[in-house]
């Protein structure tokens, strides 16, 4: 036995492993064999007894994870890729890095005190652990747009939500969540079965949780300790039915845009996070029917109603004699995409296709416009409303292109800050603008002038998203 103790090491490999087998059958003495198998099951359990005692390391990533294209978005030493949202670094002293963990230490509120990403992510698979204090609540959101015209970032970007369910009420003066206001829930979006929160898979106050969220090209999932507990497709019409009524009724850009910055919350209540890592994954392209040819399904009106409507299949503008503009806009935002359409000046025929768009009610846009104009008025130039006004103007020559009184095709691609038109097969403008169109989301929408007299017919509007 003597021979053995060299072996006696908290580490057990393949090399001791066979040793043991060799003694083991090489010995006749039942009593000697006894004490040899002993022996091992003891190295044995010590070993996995020291393993389970190792220390895990956070804030790292695997070989695999590395090869697979995770990227760590905490250090776990410094506060580096993060800053304060809108703002280009950090404005706030209650964010710090504690023992390996992001901390947030409750400085914050609803109105400020967010932490974002450097970069902008669109599909991913976002993973993190975190804890929270007793009665406490926070929350990490995706797509968020940093815009001055945004002051929170739960305007743009859907909220995973953390919080204690079951000791909030004792440290807010008796309030009662919600379903939709519970851990892991689409923030006054989509919930978890009720029964989660009483199952045991939410750790308390004070122990971490392992969340993850996954964006896959629209498709949504909500996961909690292993488990999936939310799943659903956005911009689906269950979820327009959803982000059209109760908490969201009056944030008309909420949910729309498809990239942004993650952020993290400080509500006012200590919170730690560690391990934050996220996989990109790929955009997937698809055809995308805007107008059905039997009414405005899939559209939003800006301004007067009366100005859109359907007449015998084709989609019809025109305009009033209130005084103001008017757009119809789609419920969607599209980025990237490669559109066409088909119209018709019947009378006077000012009008335009914007694209990456924000629309303020009544009528107030931010965007740019493919203008669509009477001959000698740039049907196939862009403007910038909201902006710099004309950036891209078509020549003398382009202008003989349009075909007055008959069906027109125009198309507009954009993709990152480059956008071309055409306008019946031929270019009209070609540019490029990394520095604000590049940055810019929004929405495909047309417009009406002010001042009556204008009819314009639309037909075969179709996109490709690129």
């Amino acid at each position: 036995m003597i021979s053995f103790l060299k072996y006696r090491k908290t580490s057990f490999n393949i090399q001791q492993f066979n040793i043991f087998v060799l003694c083991f059958k090489n010995t006749s003495n039942q009593i000697l064999k006894m004490k040899i198998r002993n022996l091992f099951f003891t190295m044995l359990a010590v070993t996995m007894l020291a393993t389970s005692c190792q220390p895990a390391k956070h804030n790292v990533l695997t070989a695999q994870e590395k090869a697979e294209g995770w990227i760590l978005l905490f250090d776990g030493e410094t506060l580096n890729g993060w800053r304060s949202y809108n703002q280009p670094s950090i404005a706030y002293d209650f964010w710090s890095v504690v023992d390996g963990t992001l901390f947030a230490s409750g400085g914050g509120g609803d109105e400020f005190g967010y932490l974002v990403t450097d970069r902008e992510f669109e599909n991913f698979i976002l993973v993190w652990d975190w804890k929270i204090s007793p009665g406490g609540n926070s929350g990490v959101l995706y797509h968020v747009w940093e815009h001055p015209r945004f002051p929170v970032p739960y305007i743009t970007g859907p909220e995973y939500q953390m919080i204690d369910d079951h000791g909030f009420a004792e440290h807010n003066d008796g309030y009662i969540l919600e379903d939709w206001q519970k851990t892991a829930a689409d923030y006054a979006m989509f919930v978890p079965n009720p029964s989660i929160y009483t199952s045991g898979l939410i750790n308390p106050p004070m122990q971490w949780n392992t969340s993850k969220i996954v964006f896959d090209n629209g498709h949504v999932e909500h996961w909690i300790n292993g488990e999936k507990v939310v799943e659903f497709e956005a911009y689906s019409e269950k979820w327009f039915e959803l982000r059209n009524s109760g908490k969201w009724e009056m944030a008309p850009e909420y949910g729309l845009p498809t990239r942004g910055v993650v952020t993290l919350q400080d509500h006012g209540d200590p919170v730690w996070f560690r391990n934050i890592k996220i996989k990109e994954l790929p955009r997937q392209t698809r055809e995308v029917v805007l107008f059905n040819g039997v009414d405005l399904h899939g559209w939003e009106v800006f301004g007067d109603p009366d100005e859109w409507f359907v007449e015998n299949g084709y989609l019809i503008c025109q305009s009033s004699n209130l005084g103001q503009y008017g757009y119809l806009a789609t419920r969607e935002y599209y980025d990237d995409f490669d559109l066409t359409v088909e119209f018709l000046q019947e009378a006077d025929g000012n009008s335009g296709v914007f694209f990456r768009s924000v629309i303020t009610p009544p009528a107030n846009i931010t965007g740019w416009q493919a203008e669509v104009a009477p001959r000698g008025h740039g049907t196939g130039g862009i403007f910038e409303s909201g902006g710099r006004g004309w950036i891209a103007q078509i020549t003398e020559e382009q202008e003989e292109i349009l075909k007055e009184g008959e069906w027109n095709t125009m198309r507009v691609r954009v993709q990152g800050g480059n956008v071309t038109t055409w306008l019946n097969g031929h270019e009209m403008v070609n540019i490029v603008d990394d520095e604000i169109i590049a940055r810019a989301q929004g929405r495909i929408a047309l417009q009406i002038h002010a001042g009556g007299g204008i009819r314009v017919k639309w037909r075969n509007i179709r996109l490709t998203t690129l």
